[in-house]
């Protein structure tokens, strides 16, 4: 099989006779493989988000020219969520021992998929496809890389979260910019479909093989030590993979993440119900933006924030996420009372809350991942990082239950 992870089997078919007399490769590759992994992890977040996002957008502008009644992001949102909710509660249960090769694929071809059909919609049935295409290639996605991430040296997890929010600030930026420099819709999309190519590319030829190799010279050195990467194992099992795992052994290894679990959902939960319940209700008067300007800076100002804060993990790192849940549910209580009682002066106020807000959401999902990343075995950590997936997109759909009706009570009171 080719890529990076079809290595496992030919590491531990031979690893013990291999390891011992082969000599250490020069520290020129190690610092190669680590840019080359470094690098390529980065690409694959960026590309694995940066296709849902345009995608997103399209399809909001393509719904919005069908003149459809009623609400069209309630839709929009189901389409979003449901399948990625779907994978990402298969992950736990064996999505994850999947091949990582035909997973990678299917989820480049499912990104490419959604831009030709939003590309060439005439219905809003078919733009709803290419949500849900959006959707699938991004769970999966998601649920692919980050356990794979459990072959490689703990940095990726850094790489990968950043890639990630560099692809709702550059997604976001990119559509805008062409179609406003006059491409159409249909021509953006289809000028994008290099972006699930540039994942494919990424994943099998710019990762290296999941070898031994220094853990990338972070703090985290001496841990990484007593928990080496890749190794050999009593059952001569692949290293670091789960597949031996029990369904006894997995539940034990899933009651230990809830303390992770947790916080995450409360931070996309509070996260969520201000994006999509309260961000159109803080509309300023005594400013020369208008409704929708206001909207797209509160949206541009999120996005900046998630990217800078998920990329902080060789700066700043967070052990105790509660506090993130907590000073996020503050966040959501401050604008949900302006919202009500119009107290805060300034749309300048809301727009440092917000950027706050994306600097909260971002931070806790990298150290969350990080944290469980540091503090899990080695035969549990592929296991575990699927299974902790579950966490944003769980406080998405439960901010999307309370959120959207509550916008619209507070649109009907206004």
């Amino acid at each position: 099989m080719g890529g990076p992870a079809g290595s496992w089997r030919r590491l531990s078919d031979s690893e013990g006779e291999e390891t011992a007399s082969d000599p250490q490769p020069p520290l020129l590759d190690h610092q190669g493989a680590h840019w080359k992994n470094a690098v390529g992890f980065w690409l694959l977040g960026l590309c694995n988000n940066f296709s849902y996002v345009v995608m997103l957008s399209a399809a909001h502008d393509i719904l919005s020219h069908e003149k459809v009644p009623g609400n069209q992001s309630h839709a929009v949102l189901l389409a979003d969520i449901l399948p990625t909710f779907g994978i990402k509660l298969l992950a736990p249960l064996g999505l994850h021992l999947l091949p990582y090769s035909p997973r990678v694929l299917v989820s480049g071809l499912c990104a490419a998929g959604s831009f030709i059909l939003v590309a060439f919609s005439h219905s809003v049935g078919t733009s709803l496809c290419g949500v849900v295409l959006a959707s699938i290639s991004s769970g999966l996605g998601e649920v692919t890389f980050l356990s794979l991430t459990a072959f490689y040296p703990r940095a990726v997890i850094s790489w990968w979260s950043s890639g990630t929010g560099g692809a709702g600030l550059l997604g976001a930026l990119s559509y805008l910019g062409l179609t406003q420099a006059g491409l159409s819709p249909q021509h953006t999309l289809l000028s994008m479909l290099g972006i699930p190519v540039l994942l494919l590319a990424s994943y099998f030829f710019l990762l290296t093989s999941p070898e031994p190799q220094d853990p990338g010279g972070e703090e985290e050195a001496e841990i990484a030590a007593q928990q080496p990467l890749i190794g050999t194992t009593a059952s001569g099992s692949k290293p670091g993979s789960s597949s031996g795992l029990s369904l006894q052994e997995r539940w034990t290894v899933f009651k230990s993440l809830v303390q992770y679990i947790i916080p995450l959902v409360l931070v996309y939960f509070a996260e969520y119900f201000i994006n999509q319940g309260l961000f159109e209700l803080l509309f300023f008067r005594n400013t020369s933006l208008s409704h929708a300007q206001q909207y797209r800076w509160y949206q541009m100002l999120y996005q900046a924030g998630v990217f800078a804060s998920r990329s902080s993990l060789h700066c700043c790192r967070i052990r105790y996420t509660w506090a993130l849940a907590v000073l996020q549910c503050l966040n959501l209580a401050i604008l949900l009372a302006d919202v009500w009682f119009s107290y805060l002066p300034s749309i300048y106020l809301v727009f440092l809350i917000i950027l706050y807000e994306g600097l909260l959401g971002g931070a806790a999902y990298v150290n969350t991942f990080h944290n469980i990343a540091l503090e899990t075995s080695d035969e549990h950590r592929e296991f575990a990082m699927a299974a902790a997936c579950i966490s944003d997109t769980l406080g998405i759909s439960l901010s999307g239950l309370l959120a959207l009706p509550l916008h619209d009570f507070l649109c009907h009171l206004s």
